[in-house]
């Protein structure tokens, strides 16, 4: 039995393969079933038109036998089988793939796997996995030798294909009672760390047949038992499914408690064709907000699983969608581990965001309570989106993003509070605040309030910064409460600028006591009963400043602030009486109103000693 070589180039790509294409050495196994099923899909379609081929569909399946004392796993089927030209062909000749050129034959001749019977009514087409004629050299990575005992159907003559790696293989001629192929894993020896004994353990191969290959069509049986449910519920139509079965579905695959908050299943045909099933978790889960959460679905390539969590296929802002997405016309590298970022990729996660979108606003328009839940454990996710991609995702998410109405005291969207504007209101008004109960207490939202002005109250961080993103809504600009302009009317800027005119020289001398701590110092016409408020002038509201300041940075920010009085409140008219008789108190008192409006807005008093100083001396006086 002569030795023979592999091509230089498959050396070279057997080696690659061994040491450096696949990540997991588990997917070995999940190859090798794959190429199983492959071999008993050909003599499958072969025996829908050859009266020859004896077997029905129920008498196809796939062995696994596990022998530790001889570290070998063997694996059988009763597919087609090879002869000698085909081992040395398709195992001879690295990434020369049998079930790629039987594919192409039956496209050539126009034909395919019926409807009825391709993965359970899909669209007719041959559905095959193996492509690149790879996967069998992954058995390397944990095998120091692997035979293959084959007999094409229709033959009587068997042969065995053996190789312990690169060096070479041999063919020779053998016996085998019946068609079809014996693949004999001998597993390496534990070393280095590596434990390659686990690949005998019935634990961890039924783990893996599980994991990868679950949704095989044909039975995987290990120790007597069928290990693999074969049919995926995904391809069953909607109307044979109940809410149960979709339950029980997701909570066993994802190791939920609770059931989904709503479910989508769909499948799509066209440039890439593809079957999704999608949940909505009805919680966050525990490490949801944080770095170690993975975000992503499970993506099949015709039952086989390829990648747990493939994260280009959801956006960052429905990053808590669980789910599947199961299509045969995927462009795979050659480890089929990764994905090439193709159009048909980008295709089916534009795809699969419109449906999401689709179902929420579904539940939103007619399911508002659970929405409102739903909402309460994944809004701050979508307001991310909204300030993330400077406002990309703008039109996805803004009709889904809920704040606080503090005059309706609900969540309510952009569009429900836009609709009840009142005739003149020309700007959508929001505060931020650590509740509603602490916004209706800020002065700034005093004289909106008396005018009928709905106020939407922003109590995370990311809020204002998304809606500065954002911008406007149908035409309306958002305007913070404090900010610099909230939408006066003409009288009402003409009596504010009457009034700072009139005590120009007072408002001079308290900007001077305070120093760099303002920017300016005016009369209010945005307060009510309150003597004093900070506002900001510019892009950079307090509120940002809070929050980029809670980051570690090297410098901290500042927003320019804006110390506005009542000119209608008692206090001001001391601060007159003060400008003319004792300076010196003034600007005690200017100081104190500054500490106090600071503690208005939550901020720290800038010098606790020195505040305290100042009260004690009006106190004596």
């Amino acid at each position: 039995m002569a030795k023979r070589q592999f091509k230089t180039e498959s050396r070279r790509i057997l080696d690659l393969m061994i040491n450096s294409v696949y990540t997991h050495k588990e997917i070995f196994l999940r190859e090798l079933i794959s190429n199983a099923s492959d071999a008993i899909d050909k003599l499958y379609f072969r025996s829908l038109t050859d009266d020859s081929v004896p077997l029905t569909k129920d008498d196809y399946r796939i062995e696994i036998t596990l022998d530790k004392d001889a570290r070998a796993l063997k694996i059988t089927d009763n597919g087609c089988g090879m002869d000698e030209d085909a081992l040395n062909e398709n195992l001879g000749v690295i990434a020369h793939s049998g079930t790629a050129e039987f594919g192409e034959t039956l496209r050539e001749r126009g034909e395919s796997l019926p409807a009825e019977e391709n993965q359970a009514g899909d669209t007719p087409g041959v559905r095959l996995v193996g492509q690149f004629g790879v996967g069998f050299y992954s058995a390397f990575m944990v095998s120091k030798k692997v035979t293959v005992l084959s007999r094409a159907f229709g033959t009587e003559q068997a042969y065995l294909w053996e190789s312990a790696g690169v060096e070479g293989y041999s063919v020779r001629a053998a016996e085998k009672a019946s068609h079809g192929t014996e693949i004999t894993l001998y597993i390496k020896d534990d070393a280095d760390g590596e434990r390659y004994g686990e690949f005998l353990e019935p634990y961890r191969v039924s783990g893996l047949i599980k994991k990868y290959s679950d949704y095989i069509r044909y039975p995987i049986v290990l120790d007597g038992e069928t290990k693999n449910s074969m049919i995926p519920l995904w391809r069953k139509n909607r109307s044979e499914l109940s809410a149960d079965d979709y339950n029980g579905f997701y909570k066993g695959k994802f190791g939920d408690y609770e059931d989904p908050a709503f479910t989508i299943h769909y499948s799509t045909e066209g440039a890439v064709s593809y079957t999704a099933l999608l949940f909505a978790p009805s919680q966050a889960p525990y490490n949801y907000y944080t770095r170690d959460y993975e975000k992503g679905l499970q993506l099949y390539a015709n039952g086989v699983l390829i990648m747990d969590k493939c994260a280009d296929l959801l956006p960052d802002h429905f990053s808590f969608i669980r789910g599947l997405a199961d299509s045969p016309d995927l462009s795979l590298n050659i480890s089929r581990e990764m994905l090439q970022h193709d159009r048909q990729l980008k295709a089916m996660a534009k795809s699969v965001e419109k449906k999401i979108r689709a179902e929420l606003e579904r539940m939103l328009e007619n399911e508002r309570e659970k929405y409102e839940a739903f909402y309460k454990a994944f809004g701050l996710q979508m307001k991310y989106g909204l300030y993330s991609g400077f406002g990309t995702n703008a039109d996805t998410l803004k009709d889904l993003v809920l704040f606080h109405s503090l005059a309706e005291d609900r969540p309510v969207t952009f569009k429900e509070y836009v609709e009840k504007m009142p005739e003149g209101q020309e700007h959508i008004y929001y505060v931020c605040a650590e509740t509603p109960a602490k916004a209706l207490l800020l002065p700034q939202t005093e004289r909106l309030r008396e005018k009928g002005r709905d106020i939407l109250c922003l109590t995370e961080d990311v809020d204002e910064f998304a809606l500065k993103m954002l911008r406007e809504y149908d035409g309306k600009e958002f305007r913070s409460v404090s900010g610099g302009d909230v939408g006066l009317t003409d009288e009402e800027k003409e009596a504010q600028k009457t009034r700072s005119e009139e005590n120009k020289d007072l408002l001079a001398f308290i900007g001077e006591a305070l120093g760099e701590k303002v920017s300016g110092v005016t009369v209010s016409a945005r307060l009510g009963r309150h003597a004093v408020c900070l506002t900001s002038e510019g892009e950079l509201s307090i509120e940002m400043e809070k929050v980029l300041n809670q980051m570690p940075a090297e410098h901290k920010v500042k927003a320019r602030r804006v110390l506005e009085l009542n000119a209608g409140h008692a206090v001001f008219a001391a601060l007159r009486s003060l400008f003319v008789t004792d300076r010196d108190r003034l600007r005690v008192y200017a100081n104190l109103l500054y500490s106090q409006a600071l503690l208005i807005e939550g901020l720290p008093v800038d010098d606790p000693v020195a505040f305290s100083e100042d009260i004690c001396s009006l106190m004596k006086a």
